[in-house]
């Protein structure tokens, strides 16, 4: 059988309502002739009249059915209608999404590039004040740093340990480099170590630790890891660690620097000896006494060659071997570095260092 379509039978449906209301008409007209002729002749209802009233009404439910047949077909209409229009706005809507996706996809990738952008911008402006602050703090003489076993530490405040700031004062650099090789700390590093004192002594390690870091890579990619300066940077950010509590931290760079200035400056230079000194305060910092003795007493030989056994150096040095021995109960050692101390700060005329040795010996 085959398929009829929604029109021919819409055509079909129409041609038979005009059909059944043609029938109606005739059979109503008929009905009413016979119901005429009836009452003229005074008779009841026949047979026949009921029949074409049944008639009529069937035909009148079936034209009732067509036309709500045609409203129906109007509702489908319309609903196939709405359909088309829907797929062609769902058909539109996916173009258009598609679309966003892809532009979303475009803008989220700009956004990471920019991000990039932003981070290389950032890094780059840091470089820049970086610079800029070393341009303020380049001073002409290339001197200006605190003396080789300053009393301090990074920050303000007194400490039982004699600490190393390795640098040194500019008498102290001219003695050494007629006896030592004639290697010297580079202006540049000694004006960045007093840009990490700055910084350190204001708390403001955020700023100290990547100073620190940046200018470590910086000379890590000219000179290579193995360079007598970059020892001086990580003897810096070690005291920078050492003063934030970070006591492995600092150890291994310690390690590491002394390393270098070893085999680059030798076994007897007064930088290694500024490195051991370090390491020896550091290890007196976690109760390490027996580790810290050796290294001191190193340190003790190599000034004492230096710089001679009646220098200002040698004792500051012997107050801090005795402070080990203290700590480990060598009594006996304890008096007899802290009498050789007395001796050389009597010698060189140093009051207040005589009263704290002196102090130290009352105890």
């Amino acid at each position: 059988m085959e398929d009829v379509s929604q029109s021919e039978i819409l055509v079909q449906l129409r041609s038979s309502m005009k059909v059944l209301d043609s029938l109606r008409n005739e059979h109503k007209a008929a009905l009413e002739e016979l119901n005429k002729n009836g009452d003229a002749k005074g008779q009841t209802k026949s047979a026949k009249v009921e029949s074409l009233e049944s008639f009529v009404e069937k035909i009148e439910e079936a034209i009732y059915d067509g036309d709500e047949l045609f409203v129906f077909s109007d509702y489908l209409q319309s609903a196939e209608a709405e359909k088309q229009r829907l797929k062609a706005q769902t058909k539109r809507l996916v173009h258009e999404n598609r679309w966003l996706r892809e532009e979303l996809a475009s803008l989220q990738s700009q956004f990471r590039q920019s991000q990039v952008r932003i981070v290389a911008l950032e890094e780059e402006i840091n470089k820049l004040k970086f610079a800029n602050e070393m341009s303020k703090y380049d001073a002409p003489d290339q001197s200006g740093l605190p003396a080789s076993d300053s009393t301090k530490d990074l920050k303000t405040g007194q400490d039982k340990f004699e600490n190393e700031q390795d640098v040194m004062n500019s008498s102290q650099t001219t003695a050494l480099s007629q006896i030592m090789t004639n290697y010297e700390i580079p202006a540049r590093l000694r004006t960045l170590h007093n840009l990490v004192i700055q910084y350190a002594s204001e708390g403001r390690y955020e700023v100290a630790v990547p100073l620190c870091k940046q200018a470590l890579e910086d000379l890590e990619r000219t000179s290579g890891r193995d360079h007598p300066d970059v020892a001086t940077m990580l003897n810096i950010l070690a005291l920078v660690y050492r003063d934030q509590g970070k006591y492995k931290d600092a150890a291994n760079l310690l390690n590491e620097a002394l390393v270098i200035r070893e085999r680059h400056l030798g076994p007897d230079h007064p930088a290694v000896a500024a490195t051991l000194n370090n390491l020896a305060v550091l290890y007196g910092k976690r109760g390490k006494y027996q580790e810290a003795e050796p290294l001191c007493k190193r340190a003790l030989e190599i000034r004492e060659k230096v710089l001679g056994a009646d220098h200002p150096d040698v004792a500051k040095q012997l107050n801090n071997l005795a402070l080990l021995c203290q700590n480990q109960g060598k009594y006996a050692e304890v008096y007899e570095y802290l009498r050789r101390a007395q001796s050389i700060y009597e010698k060189n005329d140093v009051p207040q260092r005589v009263f704290k040795t002196l102090t130290t010996l009352v105890r």
